[in-house]
């Protein structure tokens, strides 16, 4: 273990001062007083060196969506190592102490966050989870299908005054996706605060609300960006999020964002990789999609969170797993499941599946498939059949997409 200290309240200044640094940004007083609110300082492990911050790793307390529930999941974040500390073991360190705080405390089966580069987090135990298209796009031209009758009204406004709605309904559309995060009073905090330093020449942050006949079933938060060319206007709609319950909901958000006057583009740099919105453009290629990764998820106790999310389909495997960092997660586990819940528990039964924990993480939120992972080599089929079999069961009927970066 590395000697690092919980940090104090006080204290985050000269954190976000070590991230400006590492991460090649300012520090905004305006953005430090939003983040302040959702810094927890007991989650947190900061390393000093004659008394100046060099290296620091946190995590945020947030409920994550997966598979047929809500599991409450370490949502790691803000680590980083002064340029003058690098190399030292202190980024390994922290990782390892992080996860083992979170299996100790045994309340988190899962860790997840954004990497700021693929290769650092695989040998902590982390897999790519979820995608995600980053669009950027031109909107000349681009046509949807034609609204139906009376399918609801859409009003523009200010996000603050419609919190509570907004809340609501992105609750409620989030155990539908896996990979949403929950949002609690601070986290809708952060979300909606609108820091002027963060808008790179755009507008402020607006939102577009659907009203249905049962009310608001969908919203978009956007900004537009002022740019003229040549031959005319060429700003740009820069969206945050969609949310919408209905078909009918979320075919109007995007009408509407996509032809709104002056405007010639689009960026949303958090669609699903099964974003309906390629299902109903008539040219798809104008979009400009363009994948990139997402969420990494590491499994902190397999059992625990085997057992806590659902399955596509009925399945009884025994999976052997290697974990060098947590050897609790290590040895031969029987998951019994379906779509109505399930069970994992140690077994001395032979394994039909054999992978390391990161595979586990890959696979847990429903988007990478059982299959590319045994032909990629990374989870070796012990009994033949049994990837054939079991692959359907670790999928889902939707890809796990991202909502915010934390």
């Amino acid at each position: 273990m590395i000697d690092a200290l919980v940090p104090r309240a006080e204290d985050y200044d000269e954190i976000a001062a070590l991230l400006a640094l590492a991460f090649h940004g300012g520090v905004d007083p305006e953005l430090l007083e939003v983040e302040r609110g959702v810094f927890e300082p007991d989650r947190s492990l900061l390393v000093r060196d004659g008394g100046t911050a060099v290296a620091h790793a946190a995590a945020f307390s947030r409920d994550l969506a997966v598979p047929g529930a809500s599991v409450p999941a370490a949502h790691v974040t803000m680590v980083s190592v002064a340029p003058t500390h690098r190399r030292r073991g202190l980024l390994t360190g922290l990782m390892r102490r992080q996860l083992r705080e979170v299996r100790d405390a045994g309340r988190e089966p899962l860790a997840v966050l954004w990497a700021s580069e693929g290769r650092i987090y695989p040998r902590f135990g982390y897999g790519l989870a979820a995608q995600r298209l980053v669009l950027a796009g031109d909107t000349h031209g681009l046509r949807l299908p034609d609204p139906a009758p009376a399918e609801g009204t859409l009003r523009l406004a200010r996000p603050a005054p419609h919190r509570a709605e907004l809340a609501r309904l992105y609750e409620r559309v989030r155990a539908d996706r896996p990979g949403w995060s929950g949002r609690n009073e601070r986290w809708w905090d952060y979300v909606l605060a609108d820091v002027k330093g963060l808008r790179g020449g755009a507008t402020e942050r607006r939102v577009l609300l659907h009203e249905g006949p049962d009310g608001l079933d969908g919203y978009a938060l956007y900004r537009t960006k002022e740019e003229w060319a040549g031959t005319g206007p060429r700003a740009e709609v820069q969206v945050g999020e969609v949310v919408a319950a209905r078909p009918q909901a979320y075919l109007a958000l995007w009408r509407l964002l996509l032809s709104i006057d002056l405007t010639r583009r689009v960026s949303f740099p958090i669609a699903a990789v099964d974003e309906p919105l390629f299902r109903l453009v008539d040219e798809p290629r104008q979009l400009g999609a363009q994948l990139a990764d997402a969420l990494w998820v590491r499994v902190v106790d397999v059992p625990a969170a085997l057992a806590a999310r659902r399955y596509a389909t009925d399945v009884d495997v025994v999976v052997e797993v290697t974990d060098d960092l947590l050897p609790e997660n290590g040895g031969r586990w029987r998951l019994v499941g379906g779509p109505s819940g399930a069970e994992c528990a140690a077994t001395t039964a032979p394994a039909g599946l054999a992978c390391d924990v990161r595979a586990l993480g890959e696979l847990y939120l429903g988007g990478a498939g059982l299959a590319a992972l045994a032909a990629a080599g990374r989870v070796r089929e012990l009994v033949p059949g049994t990837v054939a079999a079991t692959a359907p069961a670790f999928g889902w009927y939707r890809a796990p997409a991202p909502m915010e970066v934390f």
